[in-house]
């Protein structure tokens, strides 16, 4: 371990938190489950719409799915399976029964378009989709495309129990008219999946730490959307950094933390479900937290301890009707990543709850945390916190050369929770990690004397519009498909509510092309985060000298 110099941030740890962690204590994060479910058995586990299911009970169906996988659709150890939902309860079940069956869970969001989804599912090559039925449309429009042999298919009040179930598919399907209409011939229903599941015997595969257990989508540092390969040992490595980072703080087996955060976000995914279910928390999942309204009823209907989120989704609480005449007082800790805090945020929330807003950092490729300000912080501080335990962090030049406090280069990180690598891209691999490991973030930063780092500005040109990673190779290459634009550039305009928007800057070949034409483009082929806020046209876009488009000016003069 390395002495208090070389990491000054140790002397900052809250008290009760190790420098190191014990990555090897879970082998597998199906080991994780089956700890889980054996201690917390009977407490609650996930709840939904009025639903809870307890520890007891996901153990009960997650094993089912699990022998659904292996027994009835005969899948082996390592075969690839996507997950299309937004936060209900069958995510939960088929992540534990796909990763106690030795699944790759591929995550996705279910707002992707047809192009991006089948991009996904090709360059994953996934056997099988569970898609809600409001986004199956989009998979029937592409599945003759892709690997896919099984598609199951979930309406969304399913795991609500009879009638409150069929009730709320009814009002979704034909009185809401919230689900497009599909045809997928073969289609499997999730229940069914269950009941087919239930009475057979699991016989768990050998799990390796070393094993993939999820590919998690991202454009990296740039370009087209690249599978992270985060193995089941950096899952637990971040779990167990994370949760040895708030446990001081937390009380075992009494903790209810609000996932607003879709679980197919990395953040979500890790903080809320991997590290709340080790405490032996509660998972309340918020289904549409874009409702903002029913967002806070349905906090003022349940006991929370912990919420986590994006500056977004806190600033949109903030100027609800109604959300400051919630109880906090079981309050305890809020956590904010995906994108930066922004002061105002953080002063009106510590105001209005009592808690203090820490800022975390993290990436896609880290499992997600690197960084998380401590729980015991007071007041929000501008930084994005210490790395967390058993993770070395330093700021580099463009040389490499590691930097003093107080200079400003790239953030560099190493540590366990650091991805494998990008799903088979050797060469996009070798870009962002280096020989002895450090992966090479993007991201300009600089640390203070005691250790806290500081975020100053984005290396690449990738756009963070709500905490989503937008990239601007993929936007220019959509909108340069239509007849009419002879050059486009996609640059990030700062935004009072996502933070960052997508702007276009398009010079014309065709007179005649219009914002209207342009938009509408844009809305048939990109998910709604990617797509083009503001659309500017010139005469001609800033180049380098052998031609490359120069971004940054553009920025620099918006």
């Amino acid at each position: 371990m390395s002495e208090i110099n070389d990491r000054p941030w140790l002397a900052g740890y809250p008290k009760g938190v190790p420098a190191e962690i014990d990555v090897n204590e879970f082998e597998s994060i199906s080991v994780l489950f089956d700890t889980c479910f054996e201690r917390f058995r009977h407490r609650p586990a996930f709840t939904n719409m009025g639903r809870t299911i307890s520890y007891d009970e996901l153990d009960t169906l997650s094993r089912q799915f699990a022998c659904f996988l292996l027994n009835d659709l005969k899948f082996v150890k390592g075969d690839r399976i996507a997950m299309m939902m937004p936060n209900v309860l069958q995510y939960p079940i088929a992540i534990a029964g796909a990763l106690r069956a030795g699944m790759v869970v591929v995550n996705t969001n279910p707002m992707y378009t047809a192009r991006e989804l089948t991009h996904q599912l090709e360059d994953s090559g996934a056997k099988a989709i569970i898609v809600l039925d409001n986004f199956a449309h989009t998979v029937a429009s592409v599945i003759a495309k892709t690997p896919v042999k099984h598609i199951i298919t979930t309406g969304l009040g399913d795991m609500l129990g009879f009638p409150k179930s069929m009730i709320t598919n009814f009002v979704v399907r034909h009185v809401k008219k919230m689900v497009p209409a599909f045809s997928i011939d073969g289609a499997i229903r999730f229940n069914d999946a269950l009941r087919r599941g239930a009475g057979q015997t699991l016989t768990k595969p050998e799990i390796s730490s070393s094993d993939i257990a999820f590919l998690q989508y991202t454009g990296g540092t740039t370009g087209v959307a690249k599978g992270a390969m985060l193995t089941h040992r950096n899952m637990i490595a971040n779990m167990q950094q994370a949760s040895a980072w708030i446990g001081t703080g937390l009380r075992e087996g009494e903790e209810a933390i609000i996932t607003a955060l879709p679980l197919y976000h990395i953040f979500a995914l890790t903080a809320n479900c991997l590290t709340f279910m080790k405490l032996g928390g509660l998972n309340i999942l918020i289904t549409n937290p874009r409702d903002m309204a029913g967002f806070v009823a349905e906090m003022g209907r349940v006991r929370y301890t912990a919420i986590t989120g994006v500056n977004t989704l806190f600033n949109g609480l903030l100027n609800t009707p109604g959300f400051d005449k919630l109880d906090f007082s079981n309050l305890r800790m809020t956590l904010g990543g995906g994108m930066a805090v922004q002061r105002a945020v953080a002063e009106r929330w510590k105001k209005i709850t009592g808690c203090t807003l820490a800022e975390a950092y993290g990436l896609t490729e880290t499992s997600p945390a690197v960084c998380i300000n401590p729980p015991d912080l007071e007041n929000f501080n501008g930084s994005i916190g210490l790395p967390v335990p058993s993770t070395d962090v330093s700021i580099r030049d463009d040389d490499g050369k590691t930097l003093p406090p107080g200079e400003i280069g790239e953030l560099c990180v190493l540590g366990p929770q650091v991805m494998k690598g990008y799903w088979n891209r050797p060469g996009e691999t070798a870009k962002i990690i280096d020989a002895d490991g450090w992966l090479h973030t993007g991201d300009i930063a600089r640390m203070d004397e005691k250790g806290f780092f500081y975020i100053v500005d984005r290396k690449k040109d990738m756009i963070l519009v709500s905490g989503f990673n937008v990239y601007p190779n993929e936007i220019e290459d959509v909108v340069a498909l239509m007849p009419g634009v002879l050059e486009v550039a996609a640059i990030g305009v700062p935004d009072e509510k996502s933070g960052e928007a997508v702007k276009l800057v398009i010079v014309k070949k065709d007179p005649d092309l219009t914002e209207d034409a342009i938009r509408k483009h844009c809305r048939t082929e990109l998910t709604g985060y990617k797509q083009p806020r503001h659309i500017e046209f010139r005469d001609s876009l800033p180049k380098s000298n052998v031609g490359k488009i120069l971004r940054r000016e553009l920025r620099d003069a918006h």
